[in-house]
């Protein structure tokens, strides 16, 4: 039956019904408008291309990364997902094959035989005498009979759903690589927050300890005389103020710890990550050229499966335009007694085929062949802009990163000027030239300016994951399943031949 099957859905290929995909062409871009002035990086032959983290250099974070595969639920959700899709492609497939039954039936008959003479008497013989009753008889018959249907795909409308749930499929496995991209990238970003506020952290407890030595200055300076009680009244509240401040941050530190644990799907209770400082070094990505920013990234791989998705549905309604034609056939035996039902005189068989042609739908074909083509124009339209949105991601990230590098250079200035400014303004205090509010502005400015240079280097390194993130990390849409894969033993003829 296999090799008839294959022989007869080769033979028919050539009438698949319907248009054959080509992917529509995609917004072009012949370079990004941000790339100017950068380089890229020298290629990292020893880093695994999917662990596209393993630039920051941080065993921390690459081992936080490698639970998201494990244990992220989002990650489980959308592989259940591709799992059903590829149920679904079995079930399609099913309907190519013959459906055969074997229906074995025992009955149990009975009829009479006419009017009899006898009489039944009391004593349950029988004796001459006029009598109306009829007497019976019952007998087993047995029958074992298989029944066979087949739907010929003539007009490819099975393959045409086929070849539809397998770009769904397709689509599914692009899901979760971007669902798993997603994942990595926001734990990422909230370990790269969370080691900021173990930087600010520091940076709030050294100022307390700055302040307290400030503090010490005008308390002398009031015990001889100098300072008004006002100024050590002025320094106490700078110094309480920054305590609160230093106190406010473990709640912004646990809330991003947290982040992390339900990303590597874990309890919050059970993940404590010792503070760490954030590091400095803003790697630099190598970009790429526009054309391949189609092929890693996985949701515009995944949009334009869809729109194979929609198009093959385009062929599977025009298929039903045309005749269904199906082959049936039923073999087998009927008679008595059991031990001998298998005989050939016993044999019964039957074939014939049938043909259904819509000959009054009132315009459902139509409106259906309509609705698909509608949804194919869709996903086109979701394609191009999704392609759209990658290019806006990589400029916004790589404008980003251009900006902050420039004001990162120009802050870090910016600090070493406000610290010198904080160390003359206390020396000209202690010799009684300026007053002690002149010290409190400069110190706030110069605490200020230390918190910016921070902020800035967290934003660089936001903005490098984000460009990493928009890049497709270390994706490539090679790593989708091809139709091979998820056509059982290449059973299934492409729909078009």
């Amino acid at each position: 039956m296999r090799p008839l099957a294959l022989a007869l859905m080769g033979a028919l290929a050539a009438c698949t019904v319907g248009p054959d995909y080509q992917r529509p062409a995609a917004p072009p871009a012949a370079q990004f408008k941000e790339l100017a002035g950068w380089k890229p990086a020298a290629p990292l032959d020893a880093i695994d291309r999917g662990a596209w983290w393993s630039i920051y250099h941080d065993a921390t974070l690459d081992e936080l990364e490698r639970e998201v595969d494990v244990s992220n639920q989002s990650i489980k959700f959308a592989y259940a997902n591709y799992m059903d899709a590829q149920a679904l492609i079995t079930e399609a497939e099913a309907q190519l094959m013959p459906f055969m039954t074997v229906n074995p039936v025992t009955q149990r008959l009975g009829g009479g035989t006419g009017s009899g003479t006898s009489q039944i008497s009391s004593a349950g013989v029988g004796v001459n005498g006029a009598s109306a009753r009829k007497l019976t008889y019952a007998k087993s018959v047995y029958s074992l009979q298989g029944q066979m249907n087949w739907t010929l795909d003539v007009w490819g409308g099975i393959r045409r759903t086929i070849e539809s749930r397998v770009a769904g499929a397709q689509a599914s496995a692009a899901q979760i690589a971007f669902v798993r991209l997603s994942a990595q990238s926001a734990l990422a970003s909230a370990y790269f927050n969370m080691r900021a506020a173990d930087s600010l952290q520091k940076l709030l407890n050294d100022t307390v300890v700055q302040y307290r030595a400030a503090l010490k200055i005008v308390q002398n300076q009031y015990d001889v005389g100098v300072a008004q009680r006002l100024d050590v009244l002025t320094a106490e509240t700078q110094v309480r103020t920054t305590e609160a401040q230093a106190i406010a941050v473990a709640q912004t530190r646990a809330q991003f710890e947290h982040a992390i644990a339900v990303l590597a799907g874990r309890p919050p209770s059970t993940l404590s990550i010792p503070p760490a400082m954030l590091t400095s070094a803003v790697p630099v990505v190598p970009s790429g050229l526009p054309s391949t920013l189609l092929e890693r990234r996985p949701d515009v791989a995944g949009a334009e499966r869809q729109m194979q998705q929609a198009n093959a549905l385009i062929g599977a309604a025009i298929a039903a335009y045309f005749p269904d034609v199906t082959l049936n056939a039923a073999a087998g035996y009927t008679g008595n007694p059991l031990d001998t039902l298998i005989r050939l005189a016993n044999q019964v068989w039957s074939v014939g085929a049938a043909a259904a042609t819509p000959v009054f739908e009132g315009g459902l074909l139509t409106a259906q062949v309509a609705a698909n083509r509608a949804l194919y124009e869709a996903s086109v339209a979701t394609y191009r802009e999704t392609v759209l949105t990658a290019f806006q991601q990589v400029e916004d990230a790589l404008v980003a990163l251009h900006v902050l590098q420039d004001e990162a250079a120009a802050q870090d200035l910016a600090v070493a000027d406000a610290r010198q400014t904080v160390a003359l303004a206390l020396n000209q205090y202690r010799a009684g030239t300026v007053i002690y509010t002149t010290v409190l502005t400069d110190e706030t400015l110069a605490l200020s300016d230390e918190i910016t240079a921070l902020t800035i280097r967290q934003n660089r390194l936001l903005a490098s994951v984000a460009l990493v993130t928009a890049l497709g990390g270390g994706w490539s849409n090679t790593d989708l399943p091809d139709s091979g894969r998820l056509w059982r033993e290449n059973l299934i003829v492409p729909a078009g031949g």
